[in-house]
């Protein structure tokens, strides 16, 4: 057993597996710790072929004209933080403060997954953050499907390129087109998805967060579930 599904199912973890191989390869999982709900979630193939190289996908994402968010954009917002790291962030899609400054959760909410991070032991710098879109949709109304089509294989591209251990679906718009459902977000969480052989974890939006304090808590059980697998992946 040496893909990363099947060490997972050999720690105890309920695992769900794909019909089709996930593109993505595997890393090595080293020990076990108490076992997680692992569930699959078929992706569907990516709408453009992936790119294999950071400056080709960085110039693609800044001069994409896939879909009308271009004409209203004041930059492209395509992803920060370290290329090899274990952690990747994935968030809906920029706000008015990301299309100004061309960078992912900034301004209360950002600073709030700042701490959310800091309370994993990381930091901002050793984790990397993306969105679903790379464009900020008009009034910050939520990405339609064609948007997020037209941009899937740029994210594709970015989680092929870092394979990161863990991959934390931040809010509801990144949890449902990540894993391709409609299922509420409650239903979501505590739950170990298997996104193309990766592991992750949904948690709450902290723009969410500030505005329901009580549901702090359970973020927080949602990031150690995330920090146990991770841990594990090595």
């Amino acid at each position: 057993m040496d893909s990363r599904l099947d060490r997972l199912a050999t720690m105890g973890i309920e695992v769900w597996k794909p019909r089709l191989q996930p593109p993505f390869g595997p890393r090595e999982t080293p020990g076990a710790e108490e076992p997680a709900r692992m569930e699959w979630i078929e992706p569907g193939p990516p709408s453009v072929a992936l790119i294999p190289d950071w400056p080709e996908l960085e110039e693609a994402v800044r001069r994409c004209r896939r879909c009308p968010l271009h004409e209203t954009r004041t930059q492209t917002v395509f992803g920060v933080g370290d290329r090899t790291a274990t952690w990747m962030f994935i968030g809906e899609a920029p706000g008015e403060q990301e299309d100004l400054k061309g960078e992912p959760f900034v301004g209360r909410a950002g600073q709030l997954l700042d701490e959310m991070i800091k309370a994993i032991g990381l930091s901002r710098e050793e984790v990397y953050i993306a969105n679903v879109l790379k464009c900020r949709p008009p009034k910050n109304r939520d990405p339609s499907p064609e948007e997020a089509a037209a941009c899937e294989s740029y994210l594709l591209s970015q989680v092929a390129l870092i394979n990161p251990a863990i991959i934390v679906a931040v809010g509801r718009v990144a949890a449902h087109n990540l894993l391709k459902t409609a299922t509420p977000i409650g239903k979501l969480r505590g739950i170990v998805h298997d996104y193309r052989s990766i592991p992750l974890v949904v948690t709450y939006h902290p723009a969410y967060l500030l505005r329901s304090q009580t549901e702090k808590r359970r973020a927080w059980e949602d990031l150690k579930l995330a920090r146990r697998i991770a841990r594990r992946q090595g």
